[in-house]
């Protein structure tokens, strides 16, 4: 069980705005995640598991995977289908986004629930988000769900971050009931503290440490430019960040932390410094424009 999957919506990303003019690439939360995990696990085999269109831009998506060296496993290409697309504006380095999404090829990736289930076999470490929720219906989702507590029960860790998006659901309820269901099939949570203080009302890092560390075995809750709080088996650990002085983009960092951290574990690492890792990977990201820093870039921030 070598191989590292992630499931999810990868978009078509406008970026770097001049004048009329923007720049096209592809991102989302859990491919933002696979890219830092792949860049720095390079010797694991990284899937991608989603659903894809066949238009020359989901075509585009593929090929960009596969130039970098991740595949797609089983996920479905779909006649007809296109992919999903945001844009990125930025005040400073603090970024808005403005998304086409609704009719996006990934809200199919469970269409196939044996196909979703081969793609996520033999999997050392399984990765998925709320967002990955948010865009499935509700028998869809129990598809997904299904699918991960197979992988784990198989020998796959399994790696969740809430990523709560308010927009993306129908309420605020049926968020939390989907939430705690991924997080009754997850073994290491990443958490970012103003999501949890929204939707489960948390007063501080700590409460949503000790909240989550009642349900996961290993629980990092991220607080932007604030250290990180690490709970396991009862006991926690702030991990202070890595301060950028003039950060150019902040799109990416919590899912750039999130695959330096998940690298290090596989690698063996213990939670803080693996944290310490994660910080610095996500301080490298926020000094390049767009989600996806170059993977040099990621290895030499894993490293230092």
């Amino acid at each position: 069980m070598a191989g590292i999957a992630s499931v999810g919506e990868c978009m078509l990303e406008l970026s770097g705005q001049a004048g009329p003019n923007w720049r096209l690439g592809f991102a989302g939360d859990t491919f933002n995640t696979l890219w830092a995990l792949h860049a720095l696990s390079s010797d694991r085999p990284a899937t991608y598991v989603s659903a894809f269109g066949d238009d020359p831009f989901s075509q585009g998506q593929i090929a960009f995977f596969a130039e970098n060296g991740i595949g797609i496993g089983q996920s479905p290409v779909i006649a007809g289908a296109r992919p999903g697309l945001y844009a990125i504006t930025l005040t400073g380095a603090e970024r808005a986004f403005t998304y086409w999404r609704a009719d996006a090829a990934a809200r199919q990736l469970a269409s196939d629930p044996a196909a979703l289930a081969k793609s996520l076999e033999d999997q050392a470490l399984v990765y998925f988000s709320g967002i990955t929720l948010a865009i499935l219906d509700d028998a869809a989702r129990k598809t997904l769900l299904a699918a991960v507590a197979k992988a784990r029960a198989a020998g796959s860790l399994v790696a969740f971050d809430p990523n709560y998006r308010p927009r993306l659901w129908r309420n605020r309820e049926d968020a939390q009931a989907a939430i705690l269901e991924a997080l009754a099939v997850t073994d290491i949570a990443l958490p970012t503290f103003p999501d949890e203080q929204m939707l489960f009302g948390d007063t501080t890092p700590q409460a949503t440490a000790e909240r989550l560390g009642k349900l996961v075995g290993e629980v990092v809750v991220k607080n932007g430019e604030e250290a990180a709080l690490i709970a396991t088996n009862g006991a926690f650990q702030l991990v202070p960040a890595v301060h950028v002085a003039t950060p150019v983009d902040t799109t990416g960092a919590g899912d750039s932390f999130n695959g330096g951290y998940l690298a290090a574990r596989l690698a063996g690492h213990a939670p803080e410094a693996a944290a310490q890792r994660a910080h610095r990977v996500a301080a490298a990201v926020v000094q390049v424009r767009g989600a996806l820093a170059p993977f040099e870039t990621l290895r030499i921030a894993f490293a230092t």
